[in-house]
């Protein structure tokens, strides 16, 4: 049986992202002003394909909800985030190592430069090298730095572990490790001399071959597995005791005993499904922040849930959904945001201000005032009954974003992220 499972996995990793090539790194946006960039969280995500969010099925017009789209949702919970995906399918030690170096350099690198047959695994691969020299002021500027590397290295382990001899396996791990050891190592070098106040978390490797494929191979496969992470973090151990802001995400241990609920390895796919992906941020976010927070999902047509500095609306006066747009109640953004309000019977309109920001909304009005400046809107802000009480219901987005707030919206969460 585990001879079927090689043959699948070997297929899977000469093409695994051939469907992604639409999935391009992410972009630094521009800041309206030194305060909001101040206060933002710079992630940048370097790796392969976990890092990408790849699973099998995925087309050009498909978007992954990997750990690192769940590790933005988690950076939400605390402050403003920015995410720079920089991931690549099919990447191996050695190909970071170069990419990095280019990067330093501030230098486009071709793809067989890159990794030789890497642009036939990522077609993105091309941009990503050229592009190069533009990532470096972005990772400069990263308060985080997360790495998924080292599981192409370690699958030709997957491959051979039937035919070779105690002392073979040994004697290939340790060639292996070794040259995980020196790549991984000049990568970290590199991006702490870019950038020496970024805090970097590196993730271990799991074995994604499950124990009923073969229980011989996969106590193999499970020790070399336990082996690599101990590598992991005798690495990060090294340059921890070197004022390093290092860490370890040990994501293995999560999947050992459930491969086969976690990974696609049903349908001869190694890669983490959603499960997998989960558990992979939530490991992720424990080891940055020391909580994974895991939102309750809201059902379709119910309006979204509205997070304020961290902290969920909770209110008698529930939100409410017109025209596919959120209203609350104004107290409720107001107090929620640390703003005051002041209420105008005869124009029907209510002033609310935040430092040197003001937004007037008026009842029926097609436009909002942001700063005296006509903001048009498609619903206006309108009086809602909430048992014996009229409440003034206002649009969530215009009113926060008007106020200086930065709001974000997670659709597979549906909700609101509402920020300084």
């Amino acid at each position: 049986m585990f001879k079927q499972w090689k043959k699948g996995l070997a297929a899977v990793t000469g093409s695994l992202t051939l469907a992604v090539a639409l999935v391009g790194p992410g972009v630094a946006p521009a800041y309206a002003d030194e305060a909001a960039a101040k206060n933002t969280y710079r992630i940048v995500t370097l790796g392969d394909s976990l890092t990408v969010g790849y699973e099998p099925g995925m087309d050009l017009n498909s978007k992954p909800y990997g750990f690192v789209d769940r590790l933005y949702e988690q950076g939400l919970f605390h402050g403003r985030t920015e995410v720079t995906n920089l991931g690549i399918g099919g990447l191996k030690t050695d190909g970071l190592n170069n990419y990095v170096k280019a990067v330093l350099d501030e230098r486009a690198i071709t793809p067989e430069e890159l990794q030789p047959g890497l642009s036939s695994i990522d077609p993105r691969t091309k941009q990503i090298g050229a592009d190069a020299a533009k990532a470096k002021p972005i990772i400069a500027e990263a308060d985080l730095i997360t790495i998924t590397i080292g599981g192409n290295d370690m699958m030709s382990l997957v491959s051979t572990v039937e035919t070779l001899s105690d002392e073979q396996l040994q004697a290939k791990m340790q060639e292996l490790f070794q040259i995980y050891k020196d790549n991984v190592s000049s990568v970290i070098t590199g991006l702490h001399t870019l950038n020496p106040d970024a805090a970097i978390v590196v993730a271990d490797q799991y074995n994604p071959v499950p124990k009923i494929a073969d229980e011989v191979a996969y106590a193999k496969l499970l020790a070399a597995s336990g082996e690599f992470t101990k590598l992991v973090d005798g690495v990060a151990g090294g340059f921890a005791s070197q004022g390093v802001d290092i860490k370890v995400a040990h994501v293995a241990k999560k999947f050992v005993g459930s491969e086969l609920t976690m990974t696609h390895i049903l349908k001869d796919d190694i890669h983490p499904n959603q499960y997998g992906y989960e558990t992979m941020a939530g490991v992720f976010a424990e080891t940055i922040w020391g909580s994974y927070q895991k939102p309750p999902v809201q059902n379709e047509g119910q309006p979204m849930r509205i997070v304020v500095k961290g902290q969920e609306l909770n209110t008698p006066y529930k939100p409410i959904l017109r025209d596919n747009l959120n209203y609350v109640a104004i107290q409720d953004i107001v107090n929620a945001v640390g703003a005051t309000t002041k209420w105008e019977n005869k124009t029907s309109s209510a002033t609310i201000t935040f430092g040197d920001q003001t937004v007037v909304v008026k009842i029926g009005a097609k436009t909002v005032q942001v700063n005296g400046t006509a903001v048009p809107i498609d619903t206006p802000a309108f009086l809602h009954k909430v048992g014996k009480e009229d409440k003034t219901y206002v649009p969530l987005a215009v009113i926060a974003s008007g106020l200086g707030f930065d709001v974000q919206y997670s659709s597979k969460l549906r909700t609101a992220f509402i920020n300084l």
